[in-house]
């Protein structure tokens, strides 16, 4: 069995081919960039990550995660348990209190048409920003290596690739315990080769 992913490392694909990585996966490549032929085959809305698993395209990161999390049982608790449902609280709180924030930087910086973009908003989005890196510091686990302890999962991807965001996007990281994690957590060799492919 293999996966096909559709899209560039200089996105959420990134995750998408970091999960693989740590999960020890099959994939092929394809460095896609949004609304491209590649992408528009699969997605007539033409976003990217995609992830072609036995001829059907699944779209959205968090998605495409919890599929393959699921699928092979891996970087994921079972569905059902309070676990779960402590990851996937941590999962939405993330896309709510970080992706979102750094997403909405970026269309006033480059992806919506110049007439529709407003950089002052970046000022008020890093404010958010760093009220929700100290609203995340008590739901970290204490003296753990990932967010819910001893075990990596969905979450610690999602968290450690919005923390590589935000110094791409000069978000300042004022929090040293998160700084500490997303610079931890991109050591890892899974995402050095994500990153090479």
């Amino acid at each position: 069995m293999g996966y096909e992913v559709i899209g560039g490392v200089k996105s959420r694909t990134l995750r998408v081919l970091w999960m693989l990585e740590e999960i020890g996966q099959p994939y092929t490549h394809v460095p896609a960039l949004p609304q491209s032929d590649e992408v528009t085959r699969f997605s007539p809305a033409g976003k990217i990550p995609l992830l072609v698993a036995d001829g059907v395209p699944i779209s959205d990161s968090v998605a495409i995660m919890t599929y393959l999390g699921d699928r092979h049982g891996a970087l994921t608790y079972p569905a059902g348990s309070i676990d779960r449902a402590r990851q996937d609280s941590l999962t939405q709180f993330i896309i709510d209190e970080f992706d979102q924030l750094l997403w909405m930087a970026a269309k006033h910086s480059f992806v919506l048409p110049e007439d529709q973009r407003h950089p002052e908003v970046k000022d008020s989005l890093k404010w958010e920003f760093e009220r929700s890196q100290k609203a995340l510091i008590p739901r970290m686990a204490e003296d753990a290596e990932f967010l819910m302890g001893d075990k990596m999962t969905i979450p610690d991807i999602l968290l450690a690739h919005c923390g590589g965001w935000a110094v791409g996007a000069k978000f300042p990281i004022v929090e040293p315990l998160f700084r500490d994690y997303v610079s931890r957590m991109r050591d890892r060799p899974a995402f050095a080769r994500a990153l090479a492919a």
